[in-house]
């Protein structure tokens, strides 16, 4: 069975989104793991229909190197992001596993990236499913 890590942080209403989106989707043909960098964040996204979920950086750094795909905002690879819940080690270990990361650029980094086009979550959020979709169709 295909896994999907969504990980999210804070209120865990992006990662909660993207769970609804993938639940609507492939209902239970994939394995969805919420990884939450706070426990609210991790319930909201269990709320959304998750298959399990886990909180923290240990949980993150056990989790991520174990499945094909991870879903989340782009700050979960930017060590000290989201008022320092992403880790240096959260993020290393997001950007270290082989899972193809699908990633939405919203933070409130003061980073900017140049060529994105800035769209309301339920656009990036079936664009992700997109994307995911058409990844999946090559395995």
């Amino acid at each position: 069975m295909v896994s999907i890590c969504v990980i999210d942080g804070q209120g865990g209403g992006i990662g909660a989104a993207l769970i609804k989106y993938l639940k609507t989707e492939f209902v239970e043909s994939v394995e969805v793991i919420a990884l939450g960098t706070n426990a609210i964040a991790t319930a909201q996204m269990l709320k959304a229909g998750a298959n399990k979920g886990a909180s923290g950086e240990s949980a993150i750094c056990h989790t991520v190197p174990r499945v094909d795909y991870i879903l989340g905002p782009i700050a979960v690879t930017w060590a000290n992001a989201m008022l320092g819940e992403v880790t240096p080690g959260i993020a290393e270990a997001v950007i270290s596993s082989s899972a193809v990361k699908i990633l939405l650029p919203f933070s409130k980094e003061q980073i900017k990236i140049i060529g994105i086009v800035k769209e309301p979550l339920p656009h990036l959020g079936q664009e992700a499913l997109e994307q995911l979709k058409e990844m999946m169709s090559y395995v």
